[in-house]
């Protein structure tokens, strides 16, 4: 799992965008993105499944973590997820998203899947369990 983080407005939508962009050119299975606006729609590459939250009406973190494992359920193929917004997309705080990480995790470990998320926070802000994603 990679996070890539930063307070409010300082670029992190920008970077999972082109790092997603980036992933395609090497990734040899599905490449995801999941946000919870359509603005970035044409900001990806075509071959890039974009996923706009607000159309599956996923509430909270049990929602979000059911969506993932039905995405990764229903493709031996998807390689990397990026999720932009865990906690606006969730409606928490980062602090209350550490069982949705711990299930990303299994799932990476267990399906051959990578995680990128964003998170609003500066290092210093980013709870323990988060941290140790931090490279």
């Amino acid at each position: 799992m990679k996070i890539i983080y930063g307070p409010k407005g300082t670029g992190k939508t920008k970077a999972i965008i082109a790092e997603a962009n980036q992933t395609l050119e090497q990734a040899k299975g599905h490449v995801i993105f999941i946000t919870d606006t359509n603005r970035y729609t044409y900001d990806l590459k075509y071959q890039i499944r974009f996923l706009d939250v607000t159309q599956f009406a996923i509430q909270g973190v049990d929602g979000l973590r059911g969506f993932l494992k039905g995405i990764v359920a229903a493709s031996g193929d998807n390689e990397y997820i990026f999720l932009d917004g865990i906690a606006r997309i969730t409606g928490k705080q980062l602090g209350e998203l550490e069982n949705i990480f711990s299930a990303m995790e299994k799932l990476e470990k267990d399906f051959s899947v990578k995680f990128i998320v964003t998170c609003s926070a500066s290092k210093e802000e980013l709870p323990e369990f988060i941290l140790k994603y931090v490279i």
